[in-house]
């Protein structure tokens, strides 16, 4: 027997605005039964796992071991644009003169995710090779 994914948890000092933040950036819908308030909170996905959200009374103290990284389907600079007027800040710039790299930003809590390439960036890319290699954060 193996086990089987069924959420993604962040911990958060507001389940309900956080949960609002990405359901925004994702373009998803809260749960139906989530109101402001709640201490848990779900970003329904399309397929796979759930985003949840789980209110915490201790504040984030150090950088993430874990996190999101997204591809937009819009340009990436035009995505990082749309992130940061959501209320995200800019953390990291790894976006390479030549298009490559990412961007790491912050969601409201402090919460570092990424933003890649979109397919259309990476397919502008002079090389296949820079195309597939220079969007995969470590960090």
């Amino acid at each position: 027997m193996v086990s089987e994914l069924q959420n993604v948890a962040v911990d958060c000092a507001d389940a309900y605005a956080l949960a609002r933040f990405w359901g925004e950036a994702l373009g998803r819908p809260l749960h139906p039964d989530d109101k402001p308030g709640d201490p848990e909170v779900d970003v329904m996905l399309p397929e796979g796992p759930l985003l949840h959200f789980n209110q915490v009374p201790e504040p984030k103290t150090v950088k993430n071991r874990l996190h999101l990284c997204l591809r937009p389907k819009t340009t990436r600079e035009k995505e990082v644009a749309r992130l940061l007027d959501l209320g995200a800040t800019l953390v990291d710039d790894r976006r390479e003169p030549d298009g490559a790299g990412w961007a790491v930003l912050a969601d409201p809590e402090g919460n570092e995710f990424c933003v890649l390439r979109s397919t259309a960036d990476r397919a502008a890319m002079p090389s296949q090779e820079a195309a597939s290699s220079s969007d995969a954060p470590s960090s």
